[in-house]
């Protein structure tokens, strides 16, 4: 059985998409606390990623409320921590989905 070895094929600052989604969104606009980052919008002819897909959590047991995500642009990310992301956002912009 073949185990893969990742330390040598990363160059530089990258991530794996299940590092980024351990992260929280916090808009700095506002100082709130988004959620975390569930899904990526990436451009399929050159690859690049567009934007961030973060869920509202405004349902009640997983049923009740909203199926709101914000959908965040790429360049209004302002810094990428060890446990946050940085965005800097209009949230009513960027909410999309809303029923």
């Amino acid at each position: 059985m073949h185990t893969l070895n990742y330390s040598n094929v990363w160059i530089g600052d990258n991530m794996r998409l299940c590092e980024l989604r351990e992260k929280e969104v916090i808009n700095l606009c506002t100082c709130k606390r988004l959620g975390c980052v569930e899904d990526l919008v990436f451009d399929l002819c050159d690859g690049c990623i567009q934007a961030l897909v973060v869920p509202e959590h405004t349902k009640f047991c997983g049923i009740f409320g909203s199926d709101c995500e914000f959908v965040i642009p790429f360049d209004c990310i302002k810094k990428i921590g060890e446990d946050f992301i940085m965005v800097e956002i209009s949230e009513e912009k960027c909410l999309k989905g809303c029923k």
